[in-house]
């Protein structure tokens, strides 16, 4: 017959034969570590002895270091010589040096790369190279040509530029890998140095520049070798936006049409060469960014064109104008796909921007009115935007910001069309929507009696919106990314994002209204009536309640105060008024179904009971602070019959014992046990029912509290008093209550009680003691003291024994 031992006792031996397993594997993964360790050492070869030591650097690397090191001393001695030596020789000397010098170097290359010596070849091209720029040095110093230093420097690189081209071109120089990236790298500099030298101006610099990175912009995109194309990369990329930044430095600055339409045009072509270099590329990130950057360019083209004969107000709104306009090629299906989503992201980045510049407009429009919790009932003042821009200056050129914020929101609604986008882009025109009525009334200086009128309905738009959305509308999240410019149908599904977005919008509009209406009484009062009707209103919709209930709760304490403020009464008699919250918070509480509304609103109404509190303790009148505890003990009372908030009883009976002791305070009542029978008697009321239920529950939990909370004081206190009543009593209670322990056999009861009790005792005949003392020789006390000892320890056995049936007997009590 198989055993099974009980449920704990197998529990214990399965932890510990997993605690031995987990051991044992602990074991064998180290022992696994050190074999791997030593199977890897012992496959390494050792290294022979007296082998030579591993060179630390390789055969073609210290080739190569030699190489470039004699190309560099050989350079520099030309160098020092042409700018030294030079003046000694004439000019059959020159010539000779300058011709034979740089032809046997350009030339020496040749064999060196029959017989296989490539990275000779390329030093001593270098070299040469080097020697061309000395010659063109030379032939400047010798000739006296009519040209400044800035003409004949773009000249010779532009001479050098040619020259390499063709020495990297030649039939026997194919190899060599360096002329053409120099010679690229020369050609860099011919246009912009002409253009100096021509003195054109920024405009004609700024396209010397942009032709030149268009120039490197082809070669990259032609030339396969790879050393030229990323030279070419190189200059395209830091030439291009040395230009775009010019050209765009000089379209913001432009002060007519002439001078922007010349910006524009040159904004325009690096716009072209950008998008020509995107679609050769036809896929890839950097096609994507190349068509980002040309759509950006167009976009600082246009809008710096029509910026210049638009008043200021309108600048943002021009160029949101063109980069709205992107979205039209967009929609053309022969573009590429990587231009298309580049078009759409540019696009996208102006909307951006025009946002980003309408944010100081609405944050004033909507945290502007709380400095007037500062300066409340001072006055009304003449127009909305006065009123928002109390403490902060309305931004200047405004008037295009609801233009600007109506515009985005009705482009992401006609043009996010994917079913995944859709919903968020649903939630952007839903914001849009609110920030524009939020702001427009701003911007139009409407009187301050109609612009709280629209603050209401910017206020009650959003809330609508979301008891319209219901939850049971969301759709499933999808998981596949979006195409660009994907176009399709929209359908018939609801939106997650807009219903809690909506509600978001709704409190905080409510409470911008709320701050706005503290410049006088009666806007006050009505304002925060309206609000608390909306939504106590709103909170009939069960997906609403957990927050416009709480909200509701809240601006209706607002009104309380206000109430009391206005009808000019004390601090004290306004928290009588506010408590009618907490009441309404307790009734709806409990009417309410759903369990997620149940808690926002019992917050609620504990928060506007502790603002009751508050208000009654700034007044410092005790028989009102006492008389709202104990309305509150009521109101807590109240909840605690509900089966699942028992627990309040506790906080109820707190409440009932601070307006018990209030009161007391109020009536100049110092005796202690006023203060803690109150507690003392529902404590030990409690502590029965409880042992009532649960019959082994310790006499600690159920009476000790209660008992110490009127023992212990009135100890504290007898002991202190020259009277006999209070000790005499104490002595009596304490008594009482360690005949009740014993007799119940309650451990609690009979120890409190027996160490008050003694502690009276003694404290009643201390002074006995003391004339006993006193009368005694000085010798008794230690004498007595040793006979104590000699009779404990001849009876220490007994003693020990006596001490463990007491022990049992108080153990074997509750």
């Amino acid at each position: 017959m198989t055993h099974f031992p009980p449920p704990a006792e197998e529990l214990r031996l399965l932890d510990l034969e997993l605690r031995q397993l987990d051991a044992r594997r602990a074991q064998l993964l180290h022992r696994r570590a050190w074999l791997v360790t030593a199977l890897q050492a012992a496959a390494r070869p050792a290294p022979a002895p007296g082998a030579p030591p591993r060179p630390e650097a390789s055969a073609p690397r210290v080739q190569n270091v030699l190489l470039v090191l004699g190309a560099v001393l050989l350079t520099i001695a030309a160098m020092a010589f042409t700018l030294v030596s030079w003046g000694h020789l004439g000019i059959v000397g020159r010539a000779l040096v300058l011709g034979g010098v740089t032809v046997t170097v350009l030339a020496a290359p040749v064999p060196l790369l029959k017989r296989g010596l490539r990275s000779t070849a390329e030093s001593v091209a270098g070299i040469g190279l080097a020697l061309t720029v000395l010659d063109a040095y030379a032939v400047r110093q010798v000739t006296s040509l009519d040209v400044d230093a800035t003409g004949y420097v773009a000249a010779a690189s532009a001479v050098l530029a040619a020259l390499w081209t063709a020495y990297g071109l030649l039939p026997r120089t194919p190899g060599l890998r360096l002329p053409l990236p120099a010679a690229l790298a020369a050609a860099q500099l011919p246009l912009a140095l002409w253009a100096v030298a021509a003195d054109a101006g920024l405009y004609g610099l700024t396209a010397a520049v942009l032709v030149t990175a268009g120039f490197d912009t082809g070669v990259a995109l032609r030339v396969p070798t790879r050393s030229v194309r990323i030279t070419a990369a190189v200059g395209a990329y830091g030439l291009g936006a040395w230009g775009v930044w010019a050209a765009g430095w000089l379209s913001w600055t432009a002060t007519g049409p002439s001078a922007a339409a010349r910006a524009a045009a040159l904004l325009l072509f690096a716009a072209g060469v950008a998008l020509t270099a995107a679609r050769r590329e036809a896929a890839g990130k950097q096609a994507v960014g190349l068509t980002v950057a040309a759509g950006l360019l167009t976009v600082a083209a246009l809008g710096g064109t029509a910026r210049s004969v638009l008043p200021d107000a309108w600048t943002v709104l021009a160029y949101l104008a063109c980069g709205v306009a992107l979205l039209a090629a967009v929609r053309v299906d022969r573009q590429p796909e990587t231009v298309r989503l580049g078009l759409a992201r540019a696009s996208a980045a102006v909307q951006g921007l025009a946002l980003l510049w309408t944010l100081p407009s609405v944050a004033i429009a909507l945290l502007g009115p709380v400095a007037w919790a500062e300066q409340v009932w001072s006055g009304a003042p003449g127009d909305l935007r006065e009123a928002v821009a109390a403490d902060a200056p309305w931004p200047p050129d405004a008037q295009a910001v609801p233009v600007v914020l109506a515009a985005v929101a009705v482009v992401l609604l006609l043009a996010v069309r994917d079913t995944v986008w859709r919903p968020r882009a649903l939630t952007g025109v839903l914001v849009l929507a609110w920030a524009t009525a939020l702001v427009l009334p701003v911007v139009l200086e409407v009187p301050y009696a109609a612009g709280l009128v629209a603050f209401g309905i910017t206020t009650a738009g959003p809330l609508a919106a979301a008891a319209w959305i219901r939850p049971s509308e969301r759709p499933r999240a999808a998981t596949e990314e979006p195409s660009a410019t994907a176009t399709a149908v929209p359908t018939a599904v609801g939106f997650p994002a807009p219903g809690p977005t909506a509600m978001v919008l709704a409190l905080l509009t409510s409470l911008s209204l709320a701050f706005l209406s503290l410049t006088t009484e009666p806007a006050t009062l009505a304002v925060l009536s309206t609000l608390t009707a909306l939504f106590a209103a709103a909170s009939w919709k069960p997906h609403l309640a957990p927050v416009t209930a709480p909200a509701s709760l809240a601006y209706a304490a607002m009104l309380a105060c206000a109430t009391g403020a206005a009808a000019d009464w004390q601090p004290q008699y306004t928290a009588l008024l506010v408590l009618a919250v907490p009441v309404a918070a307790a009734l709806l509480a409990a009417r309410l179904g759903d369990a997620r509304a149940t808690v926002p609103v019992e917050v609620a109404g504990a928060i506007a009971a502790l603002l009751a509190v508050g208000l009654a303790a700034v007044s410092a009148d005790l028989p009102v602070i006492a008389l709202v505890l104990a309305l509150c003990g009521v109101i807590t009372a109240g909840t605690a019959i509900r089966p699942d908030r028992r627990p309040v009883a506790y906080a109820s009976a707190a409440l009932f014992v601070l307006a018990t002791w209030v009161r007391l305070a109020a009536w100049d009542i110092s005796t202690p046990e006023a203060y803690t029978l109150p507690v003392t008697v529902p404590a030990l009321l409690v502590g029965a029912l409880a042992r009532r239920r649960d019959p082994e529950a310790s006499s600690w939990t159920a009476y000790g509290p209660g008992l110490a909370a009127t023992l212990v004081p009135s100890l504290l206190t007898a002991w202190g008093d020259p009277d006999w009543t209070r000790p005499l009593l104490l002595g009596l209670a304490a008594l009482s209550v360690t005949l009740l322990g014993a007799g119940h056999h309650l451990q609690a009861p009979l120890l409190l009680g027996g160490t008050v009790l003694a502690l009276d005792a003694l404290h009643e005949l201390a002074p006995y003691i003391a004339q006993v003392t006193d009368a005694l020789p000085r010798w008794v006390p230690p004498a007595l003291a040793g006979l104590l000892l000699l009779a404990l320890g001849a009876t220490y056995e007994q003693r020990l024994r006596d001490a463990r049936k007491m022990r049992d007997f108080l153990g074997n009590m509750h």
